[in-house]
């Protein structure tokens, strides 16, 4: 017997909004230059889709970072109405960057911690007024855990595997949120990011 949430669970909605951006990056196009290299002067290696992601990881990190400014103006804009907001990221140095600008008003969860750090930030975060930013890497901080507190979720920079996002988005979405959840995804338009979402 399956049973989905939504046939069972008597939820609020959840509102997925993709915002386009525009890139300006040097750094983005020179990667992308020498990868499109490597691409066409090895057919056969080009074929694995293992060896293309691990090729495109830098290029993902720089878009990563190059959307750090954004998220940040985005999750000050939510806070404003006096909203909790989850803020997921793939990469060490965006999610400290983020958790830097938000210090004390802000808990992370990464796979460098604990699991009693990481449940002392999910407990922060759900009970604690002065905590309205949670910090997480998707795959550490995806799954398992709750926080309906949150009324809002940013991806600031996308995993290859669908099945992330949604785990990721509902850590919000889940049985005693009372609240619609608002989930925004920043995408680069015309860069690797748009064909990934």
């Amino acid at each position: 017997l399956r049973r989905l949430k939504e046939d069972v669970l008597d939820l609020p909605e959840k509102i997925i909004t993709p915002i386009y951006l525009r890139l300006k990056s040097k750094l983005y196009e020179e990667l992308m230059g020498e990868y499109y290299e490597w691409y066409d002067k090895n057919p056969e290696e080009s074929k694995s889709l293992t060896i293309q992601f691990s090729k495109l990881t830098k290029v993902r990190q720089v878009i990563a970072d190059e959307k750090i400014k954004q998220t940040i103006e985005l999750a000050e804009n939510i806070i404003e109405q006096g909203k909790k907001v989850i803020i997921f990221c793939n990469f060490t140095n965006s999610l400290e960057q983020i958790k830097g600008h938000f210090g004390k008003t802000a808990v992370r969860l990464d796979g460098s911690m604990s699991k009693a750090e990481r449940q002392n930030s999910v407990d922060k975060f759900q009970t604690d007024d002065k905590i309205n930013v949670f910090v997480g890497n998707i795959k550490a901080a995806g799954v398992g855990i709750t926080l309906t507190a949150g009324e809002a979720c940013i991806m600031n920079d996308l995993s290859f595997v669908p099945s992330d996002h949604s785990q990721a988005e509902d850590r919000a979405y889940r049985y005693g949120q009372k609240s619609n959840v608002s989930v925004y995804y920043p995408i680069f338009e015309n860069t690797i990011e748009g064909v990934i979402y």
